[in-house]
């Protein structure tokens, strides 16, 4: 908790307050909401139901709550300036600490916390990229050279196998429960598309042949006028492409006569280790989009709080896969399930093409 707190701190140390406090986009927050919502949510959950004491501020309750308080008003609301932020982020650790004097942490709860705030450091990021202030050295992209034998396809065998969190240990509640799933023989592409390649979509015609797109995807890049991310022209050409939408990957796979991987599919190639033909280079640098639809797996149950997942189920959200550059591996496992919209670029996500 110290390291993750001390990643947290250093993330936004180059900031001024004004730039911590200024909401970037609508759909982001302002910096300085996250800083206190990760210190709402440890007390929420390490103090007031861990422990049984009451909240600090309970007046703070519904502000930093992401439900009662949707991103499109938090900058227009009043929230804790930035000293008044860090205050109550040392406040509610100190007395963390002071639950913790008499007994041990709890296996879940505290990873959970911990897991929580990590992945808020990924979504800061993404609010600091939109704009234009990330700190040196990011985003960290690197170049993923292509296989030294020529092989762009990795042949992964049909049959069942395990998806899913299996044993004891910490995940969340969409990862479980483990269960089989039978998958036909497929092939996915050893490495994610890469900036070069998407150019040459985008240069090829891909924004303009109709017949590439789906229905939903077209009205969307025609009503708001889209072609390629500028990240995508100004990065490196071997570097994984990222900032891409799902309806974006949808057509560029069409265009490239393949699809994008199922969920299932996915994890089956990620967990596969029979030999070094199942190896996928460059998983972590982007999320990874799949075809499937967001839901809960057969047995599903909402742990320990339903609005975790199961209040976006069913809703359009797609999943993606694998993690990015900005992720923390000790959330993106393998078995992690990351989602979104259809639309959104503003995440660090790419695509792994599939046949």
């Amino acid at each position: 908790m110290h390291a993750v707190r001390r990643r947290t701190l250093d993330l936004v140390r180059h900031l001024s307050p004004a730039e911590l406090e200024r909401q970037i986009d609508p759909i982001m927050s302002p910096l300085v909401w996250d800083l206190a919502h990760i210190a709402a949510y440890e007390d929420l959950w390490l103090v007031h139901r861990f422990a049984g004491e009451p909240l600090l501020r309970p007046e703070l309750a519904a502000v930093y709550d992401a439900f009662e308080t949707p991103r499109t008003v938090r900058g227009e609301i009043e929230l804790l300036d930035t000293a008044a932020a860090h205050a109550y982020l040392e406040a509610v650790r100190a007395r963390v600490w002071r639950t913790l004097e008499d007994r041990a942490p709890d296996p879940v709860i505290h990873e959970m916390v911990l897991r929580h705030e990590l992945q808020h450091t990924e979504t800061m990021r993404q609010a600091m990229e939109l704009g234009g202030v990330l700190g040196p050295g990011e985003p960290a992209l690197r170049p993923v050279a292509p296989d030294a034998a020529g092989t762009e396809w990795v042949a992964i065998p049909g049959g069942p196998f395990t998806m899913g969190a299996r044993g004891e240990g910490f995940a969340y509640d969409n990862e479980r429960p483990a269960h089989t799933v039978d998958v036909a023989p497929f092939r996915i592409a050893r490495r994610p598309a890469t900036n070069g390649t998407w150019m040459h979509f985008a240069e090829g015609g891909g924004y303009e042949r109709r017949e590439w797109w789906s229905d939903e995807g077209w009205a969307w890049k025609e009503e708001y006028d889209i072609t390629h991310h500028p990240a995508l022209a100004a990065g490196d050409p071997d570097a994984p492409a990222c900032h891409v939408s799902w309806f974006e990957a949808d057509a560029f796979a069409r265009a490239h006569g393949a699809r994008l991987p199922t969920e299932a599919e996915w994890e089956r190639a990620a967990t596969w280790t029979q030999g070094t033909d199942g190896s996928l280079a460059g998983v972590g640098q982007v999320w990874e989009w799949t075809a499937s639809t967001f839901g809960g797996y057969p047995g599903f149950r909402p742990y320990p709080y339903r609005e975790y997942s199961e209040v976006f189920f069913g809703d359009g959200y797609r999943v993606l896969r694998g993690g990015s550059w900005a992720a923390n591996p000790r959330v993106a496992t393998t078995t992690f399930r990351n989602w979104d919209l259809p639309q959104r670029r503003q995440l660090f996500s790419g695509v792994r093409l599939a046949r």
